[in-house]
C-alpha cells in the first residue's frame, strides 16, 4: 500500500490562509462605517410650566380648618 505524500500540505494549508486572510480584509475594507457620534452639549435648557412661576399652598387634611 503506498504512503500518502504529505510534504505539500503545509504550503498548500498556509497559502490558503493568507488567501483567505486577505480576501476578508478587501472585503472589511471596501464596507463603510456610520461615523462616530459627536459629543452633545450637556447644558440642558430649562422650560418654565406655568405653575411653576406661581405660589402655590398644598393643603394637608389635618391642617384645614375645623367645620
Amino acid at each position: 500500500m503506498p504512503q500518502l505524500d504529505t510534504s505539500t500540505w503545509f504550503i498548500t494549508i498556509v497559502s490558503s490562509l493568507i488567501t483567505l486572510f486577505v480576501l476578508f480584509q478587501l472585503k472589511i475594507s471596501s464596507q463603510t462605517f456610520p461615523p462616530p457620534p459627536s459629543p452633545k452639549s450637556l447644558t440642558t435648557l430649562k422650560v418654565k410650566t406655568p405653575w411653576e412661576s406661581k405660589w402655590t399652598k398644598i393643603y394637608l387634611p389635618h391642617s384645614l380648618p375645623l367645620q
